[in-house]
């Protein structure tokens, strides 16, 4: 997914096509979808046994993704035909022996997450699943885990988050750099794109078209119900990578009824969610959109990662639920198949504060002002929400706060989420003030609950 680890992706523009044209049916489904507003992604191939970026190193163009103090570059002696060799080869050691999909659901449902994101297939092009159209696949002899009963990794996350009652979000990669299809073994590869003419070998192109068509069928008539199929690899695009999108689309739209699709950075009919990476947008998009961020510092799982804690994992969500987005919440998990320690405790505590906040977030629309100060808002009717964001060793128990943009309707109640009493409170100019209860405990974020009084 990354173009660059750590890289903020500029993508804060709305699809082509206006939302008041996409049809009733889609509009109702991004509607729901929206309303999850926090999910988990996963990435999690062979690649995750390096110290490395996912995929990115294998691209000539891109020297960022193999920086001096990668371990598995420096052995190589920096040599990149060397690097590549060894990088297509770790299949042959890839066994994670502890996988275990029903932990992953378990952790993600207490988080409060409401979906997946789960990379069936990156840019590298192994396939974590089961696939006739390759050999490059987690199911294949070359693979240690072939023989292990839960080989069919993408089968078993799906039905286990599923299980949970998580919505399902299918990543898939429409590039494909193992495919000779796509990178002709006959020349020299330079950079992310086919590293031939495609409008001079129809031929071979129209090759590669019928290999992604097989697999994204494979995909949507395998695995269960999936509700958003997540397209990377914005690259592949008309008119010199065009793979044919209306009629894949349809396809997997007869398989899958009610299916959403993310066909990231192209726009056009097909991008029915935008999805910013590494950032939030500075205000409110105005359609479907989802924030892709990381816990730590990388996609993929990197040894002693430096995760962001959970007071930063609580703001983040509530400034993406304000502005009318969701977060994806990128981790991943290690060789053997386990979400770090570290990453499982954030996650844990994440969900605490939505066990007693949730209600705020889930299922609410964004209202103007969005953010007054350090006070985002949400609403869903009939409430309107104020988060007040703490700051790490910060107590503002018996201190008097005012919160500037809206105020509660005359002679109505604050409730503070979580506490027994309604919380007094008094208008003042175009907001209101409050004194948050001496035994309120304390919180990344306190919520107040109350209905919303009119301008006069």
């Amino acid at each position: 997914m990354t173009k660059k680890r750590g890289d903020i992706i500029e993508h804060s523009r709305a699809a082509d096509v206006p939302a008041g044209e996409r049809p009733e049916w889609l509009r109702k489904r991004l509607d729901w979808f929206m309303g999850l507003r926090f999910g988990l992604f996963i990435h999690w191939a062979p690649y995750s046994q390096w110290d490395c970026c996912e995929s990115w190193p294998l691209v000539p163009a891109d020297t960022w993704a193999r920086p001096d103090n990668l371990k598995c570059w420096t052995e190589r002696g920096k040599d990149l035909d060397w690097f590549s060799r060894d990088y297509w080869s770790l299949n042959r050691s890839f066994n994670p022996t502890s996988f275990d999909p029903k932990a992953w659901a378990e952790l993600a449902r207490y988080a409060g997450m409401r979906y997946v994101t789960f990379t069936t297939k990156h840019h590298d092009g192994f396939c974590m699943f089961d696939t006739a159209t390759t050999d490059y696949r987690i199911t294949h002899p070359d693979c240690p885990f072939h023989s292990n009963p839960r080989a069919n990794v993408t089968k078993e996350v799906f039905d286990a988050f599923r299980q949970k009652g998580l919505a399902i979000s299918c990543y898939f990669s429409k590039s494909d750099w193992h495919s000779p299809f796509y990178w002709s073994p006959d020349a020299k590869v330079v950079d992310r794109n086919p590293n031939y003419d495609t409008r001079r070998h129809p031929e071979r192109w129209q090759q590669f078209v019928t290999f992604v068509h097989r697999q994204m069928e494979e995909l949507m008539t395998s695995y269960g119900q999936i509700d958003v199929l997540w397209l990377d690899g914005g690259q592949v695009r008309p008119p010199d990578q065009d793979i044919q999108m209306g009629r894949l689309a349809a396809m997997a739209r007869a398989h899958q009824p009610g299916l959403i699709i993310a066909d990231r950075t192209v726009g056009g009919a097909y991008e029915d969610i935008v999805t910013p990476e590494q950032q939030i947008p500075k205000e409110p998009l105005g359609v479907a959109w989802e924030s892709c961020l990381t816990l730590g510092n990388s996609w993929k799982y990197v040894p002693d990662d430096q995760y962001k804690s959970p007071r930063t994992i609580v703001h983040t969500l509530i400034e993406t639920a304000a502005k009318g987005g969701n977060l994806s919440l990128g981790i991943g998990t290690d060789p053997l198949g386990v979400i770090p320690p570290e990453a499982a405790k954030c996650l844990e505590e994440v969900g605490d504060w939505l066990h007693t906040n949730g209600i705020a977030i889930y299922g609410t629309h964004p209202i103007a002002p969005c953010q007054s100060g350090r006070v985002f808002f949400t609403t869903k009717d009939p409430f309107t929400y104020a988060f007040i964001l703490g700051k790490e060793g910060e107590d503002l128990r018996q201190r008097q706060i005012t919160i500037d943009g809206l105020w509660p309707a005359a002679g109505s109640a604050v409730q503070l989420l979580g506490h027994p009493d309604a919380v007094p409170w008094d208008k003042v100019g175009d907001g209101f003030r409050i004194v948050l209860p001496k035994d309120v405990e304390k919180s990344y974020a306190w919520v107040l609950e109350f209905l919303r009084g009119e301008p006069a």
